[in-house]
């Protein structure tokens, strides 16, 4: 896999994970099982998400995993967004949630990708 790829799946399965921590407290949580491939394989840990982030995590990864554009922009900068508009919708939220948490918990690269 490329090494590109891996470290967006990573931040995608790392962003959806904090979002459903603190958002999803109550729901009941299991390990992601991704039709397009072993999810623990891919990010070299299990991840344990509700329902609604699984799904959302698994339309990021198809999404990500087939992007046209070398080299890949940024999503909100890209000329053809690829998400269906409800998961668009909910990735925004994702970001503008779970981005300053991880930066302000020292993940600094991360500052980089919210500002560009």
């Amino acid at each position: 896999m490329d090494e590109d790829l891996q470290r967006d799946l990573e931040t995608l399965a790392e962003f959806i994970d904090v979002y459903c921590t603190n958002k999803h407290k109550d729901a009941p949580k299991s390990p992601v099982d991704l039709k397009t491939g072993d999810a623990s394989a891919m990010l070299a840990a299990s991840v344990y998400l509700c329902d609604e982030c699984a799904k959302l995590l698994s339309h990021a990864f198809v999404k990500r995993s087939s992007c046209p554009f070398d080299p890949k922009p940024a999503c909100k900068h890209c000329p053809d967004h690829c998400y269906h508009p409800k998961y668009r919708e909910n990735i925004k939220q994702v970001m503008k949630f779970a981005g300053p948490k991880l930066v302000l918990s020292g993940r600094l690269d991360y500052l980089f990708h919210l500002l560009f």
